[in-house]
Parts: C-alpha cells; structure tokens; sequence
C-alpha cells in the first residue's frame, strides 16, 4: 500500500474534517488554507473520496463537505485506498516481489485498525497542529554567511581585455 503526500493530505483533511463536525459543513478553501495546499489540489482529492462514499458535499451558501460516516467507522486505509491508485502488476515478477507484497499487506491491516475517531483523541491532534502539518519534516540550517575572497582578477571580459592593453 502506497502512502504518498497526497494520502497524507488526505487523511488530515479528513481529520480536520472530523474536527470541524459540529460546525457544520467546511469549505474546501478553509481546509486547504489550513493545509497550506492549493484549492484545485483539495478538491482533486475530495472528488476521490467523495466518489468512495467517505464525505459529502452540501451545495450553496454555508456548503461545504462533511464525513458521509461516523469517524469511527472510517478506517485509515479506506482513506488512503481511496486516493492511491493500484500500483501496477509486473510484467516479470523480481524476487523481492513477494516481500513488498507481504510489507503492503501487513501495512494495510495495520492501517484498517486504525478508525478516524482514534485520531482525534490524540491530545496533539489539533486545528493548530494541522495547519502545520504541511511543514518540512526535516529543517536544515540556515548556511553561514560567506565571505567573498578578496581577487585582484579582472571581473568581466571588458576589464580582462583592458588589463592586457597595459
């Protein structure tokens, strides 16, 4: 089982989503705002879960999305199923074929136990936790200033030319 950045948008999305239930429907513009992504990206991705049966949309003022089931009848791996496409049968099977085969399945039991709801009773899960989940996962230090050696050499072809003309 596949587990791109676009699963992982998917699944916060839905977590906000369940966040947000008792508001009401949420735009897709506040939730990719929250998640720092592009709108046409959400609803790239709201169409495939919409088309799986785990949200709603509600049209006209004050629509937006809801969870078409309760969080916790919503699983993990129903989320990123119905985002990742199937990954393609080889042609010649490799014999690692069979371990990654036996690592999906063992991922996608894993994630079939884990429901919506179990997220949300994380004390770290959020709405200003998932605003920042777009973040880099690793941050690289800043590169110390530089110093420019000091050259005598000429600095363009112009001042090259000139210094042969002496």
């Amino acid at each position: 089982m596949r587990i791109s950045p676009k699963s992982r948008s998917a699944v916060t999305a839905m977590v906000d989503l369940a966040l947000q239930r008792r508001a009401g429907p949420v735009s897709l513009a506040t939730v990719a705002a929250r998640q720092r992504v592009s709108l046409s990206y959400m609803e790239q991705l709201f169409a495939r879960l919409r088309r799986q049966g785990l949200v709603e949309a509600t049209r006209g003022p004050g629509g937006g999305y809801t969870l078409a089931r309760a969080a916790d009848d919503i699983s993990v791996a129903e989320i990123v199923g119905a985002i990742e496409d199937p990954p393609p049968v080889p042609e010649a099977p490799s014999a690692t074929d069979a371990l990654w085969a036996g690592l999906d399945d063992v991922v996608a039991r894993h994630l079939e136990t884990v429901k919506l709801q179990s997220l949300l009773r994380d004390p770290e899960v959020t709405t200003s936790t998932l605003a920042s989940a777009r973040k880099p996962l690793r941050h690289l230090p800043a590169p110390a200033a530089m110093q420019r050696p000091r050259t005598t050499a000429p600095n363009s072809v112009f001042a090259f030319g000139m210094s042969f003309a002496n």
